[in-house]
């Protein structure tokens, strides 16, 4: 069974994938962290974000597994991840490892922004997860103060829109909803909503 969930940043889809994933007995790839992994060799050395072929560059000798460390979660990589995911090469660059991911033996759960669109469009389950952009903004902040980052509300909430329009506009694997997806709105839910209603979906996907 693969489970492809998509959504805006902040919008809980990596919470619940993970809760999914531990659910069902299933791998799970969040795929915004390869993007991140690309973002963070770049500015390691010193090469501009927006520069293509740069960026192509690293994300055809990038190699996932050595990165889950907090630095890739800080909110200076997630808006230095959105730039890189802009060029539609290094889109391409990472293709191939995510589609593998997604093809093991029994399945898998991916999420990110493009899973239920380009990279498994034919996933057995596929929801899109969002939330207003000022709850986002609002579990940013929390998420960001917990760590001891400073936090502006107002700030993140900028950041946030911006980079929704980014991600919406993008050549390359646009932030969509699937035709074939279930949206799930967090905007008033906790965690264990969230999770009990994906699991009344997927369920009645399954039956």
């Amino acid at each position: 069974m693969i489970v492809a969930i998509d959504g805006p940043a902040a919008s809980g889809k990596g919470t619940l994938a993970k809760r999914l994933a531990a659910h069902y007995g299933l791998p799970y790839l969040d795929t915004g962290m390869l993007y991140r992994g690309v973002a963070r060799r770049m500015l390691d050395a010193g090469a501009p974000l927006d520069d293509a072929g740069a960026a192509t560059e690293f994300a055809q000798a990038f190699t996932p597994g050595s990165d889950d460390d907090e630095r890739l979660r800080g909110r200076d990589m997630g808006e230095a991840a959105s730039i890189v995911a802009a060029h539609p090469p290094v889109r391409e660059a990472l293709l191939a490892l995510q589609r593998a991911f997604a093809r093991q033996p029994g399945g898998a759960v991916l999420d990110g922004r493009d899973i239920g669109t380009v990279i498994c469009p034919d996933a057995d389950i596929k929801l899109f997860i969002t939330a207003t952009p000022e709850v986002r903004a609002h579990r940013r902040a929390l998420e960001f103060a917990a760590r001891g980052e400073a936090v502006d509300e107002a700030a993140i909430l900028a950041e946030i829109r911006q980079r929704d329009a980014r991600d919406a506009q993008r050549a390359a694997a646009p932030l969509t909803m699937a035709a074939d997806a279930v949206m799930l709105d967090t905007s008033g839910l906790d965690v264990a909503g969230v999770v009990a209603a994906a699991l009344a979906i997927v369920e009645g996907k399954l039956r």
